[in-house]
């Protein structure tokens, strides 16, 4: 099953629909509850890095029976240096996002808490690509 949504840079207001029907389509094919609160996290997280940080981006999202494979790629600044944006604490957000309550500087290292996989690449002035792997459990151990 592949699943893909637009988020639109700057619109704090649809920032979690993506990962809000991600969670409703999981629910749909009975993966446990713990599995999914790690893939809304690491997804929520994604879409909001998107949401403060690029113009404009996709999720496209590949679930079998094994795994769910979660792609944001989005078109922005990029990241610098992905090392250090792995240090919790460490945030790049504006002071406008900043007040909106995020940009905590938790978001890639929340990711990574969560995933079974994570790749992150980018590119300064291009942007970046950030691949959330998570193996699933159904619901009564299947």
């Amino acid at each position: 099953m592949q699943l893909q949504y637009d988020i639109e840079g700057g619109n704090f207001t649809k920032a979690g629909f993506a990962s809000s029907e991600i969670k409703k389509v999981l629910k749909q094919l009975n993966v446990d509850a713990a599995t999914i609160k790690r893939i809304v996290v690491s997804s929520y997280e994604a879409e909001v890095n998107i949401v403060a940080h690029a113009y404009k981006g996709a999720v496209t999202v590949v679930i079998d029976h094994e795994k769910i494979v979660m792609q944001y790629q989005d078109e922005g600044p990029g990241i610098p240096d992905i090392e250090q944006a792995m240090v919790a604490g460490y945030s790049t957000a504006s002071p406008e996002v900043r007040e909106m309550g995020f940009g905590a500087g938790m978001g890639l290292p929340n990711i990574h808490k969560n995933a079974d996989d994570l790749l992150i690449e980018s590119e300064v002035n291009k942007g970046t690509l950030v691949t959330i792997t998570i193996y699933l459990k159904q619901e009564g151990g299947q």
